[in-house]
């Protein structure tokens, strides 16, 4: 029932903020909002203020803004309604939505960083036959607290020190045993192992495995902000990366993308972990939606968007008629997209389950 919770309002979270974007940016920019809801299906509440209805309805799964004149259906003309705006309005009102939640992923990477989150340190608590470091003597126990001189206090640091070394190399590791620091030169072998998008990699090991000794790592208010940037940009260009090879088949969809269930099970083992695991699930989720909506598919912000230009470059809008078939081919990719998703995550999470049930 917790998880269940955290699920909806994290849910609930992302899809106000996203909506919140789109209704600012409407207001701004002088176009009658007619409806604000958050949710599907048979209303629980709903307020009216001002030229704006707020409704809450039961299936939380959604939202949106619903802006006077955003059909040619609808369209009267009247300078409020939203296909009386010029292109470069309209495409702020669309591309606000996306905006604020890769805004909000930033900050709360930012908050993570600089509330504290826990950390793996240095200290070695396995060797692997084979490798530099059981031959080179070092122990479980072990504190390595310098890579060439550099210094390190998280495994984080550690393996990105060791993996930036050329294979087949040394390295030399100060290391703290007993209250002594000794020095030891130890060699970097290959291990090819699968990236998170699947590619095959090969990485400098040395062969140790982390000690289970976890500390609370915290930094600075500004240091934070940077970092916090540092992790939105990666996330930003590793997934871009991640539909590219998706579009190029170099990746399976079955494989890559989760829907609705498999975030539910993501967010009830991160409920498990604690505040930190949850704040850095919305983060993600957050940034993945931003630029999920701005992929340029019919019905997506990003289809709009698209749209825009096409009207700008075109010195017109498209008729009734295609706007019809547009949105008619982007609900049907939408809906499909999510039926394979959740069949998908049901065959991931149970199908081990539904075969034993089937056989039996």
């Amino acid at each position: 029932m917790i998880a269940i919770i955290i699920f909806v309002l994290i849910l609930s979270l992302l899809i106000i903020v996203h909506e919140f974007g789109h209704f600012i940016a409407a207001r701004k920019n002088g176009v009658r909002v007619e409806q604000f809801s958050l949710g599907f299906g048979p209303q629980i509440l709903k307020k009216k203020k001002g030229d704006t209805e707020y409704s809450l309805s039961l299936i939380p799964l959604g939202g949106y803004v619903k802006m006077a004149g955003d059909s040619q259906a609808e369209y009267k003309g009247l300078p409020d309604e939203y296909l009386s705006k010029p292109c470069g309005r309209r495409f702020q009102i669309i591309f606000f939505g996306p905006l604020l939640n890769y805004i909000l992923g930033f900050l709360f990477f930012w908050l993570i960083l600089f509330i504290g989150y826990p950390s793996l340190t240095s200290k070695v608590g396995g060797l692997m036959d084979g490798y530099g470091a059981k031959d080179a003597g070092l122990q479980v126990g072990d504190s390595i607290v310098a890579v060439d001189g550099n210094k390190v206090n998280f495994w984080e640091e550690l393996q990105r020190q060791i993996r930036e070394r050329k294979i087949k190399s040394s390295v030399d590791l100060d290391v703290l045993r007993d209250a002594k620091v000794l020095k030891f030169k130890v060699l970097i072998k290959e291990k090819v192992v699968d990236s998170q998008l699947g590619e095959k990699r090969a990485l400098g090991i040395i062969g140790i495995s982390p000690f289970d000794e976890v500390v609370e790592v915290r930094h600075g208010f500004f240091e934070s902000a940077l970092l916090g940037a540092r992790k939105t940009i990666n996330l930003t260009v590793m997934t871009y990366k991640g539909l590219w090879m998706l579009a190029s088949g170099k990746m399976s969809m079955r494989d890559s993308m989760t829907g609705p269930l498999g975030i539910f099970f993501i967010t009830s083992n991160a409920a498990k972990l604690g505040l930190i695991a949850v704040l850095h699930l919305i983060a993600v989720l957050s940034v993945s939606l931003a630029i999920f909506n701005l992929l340029p598919l019919p019905i997506l912000d990003g289809g709009h968007l698209f749209l825009l230009g096409l009207e700008k470059l075109r010195k017109k809008a498209l008729g009734i008629k295609a706007e019809e078939v547009i949105n008619n081919i982007g609900f049907t990719l939408i809906i499909s997209l999510a039926l394979f998703v959740t069949y998908n995550d049901i065959v991931r999470l149970y199908g081990d389950k539904i075969s034993k049930l089937v056989s039996k």
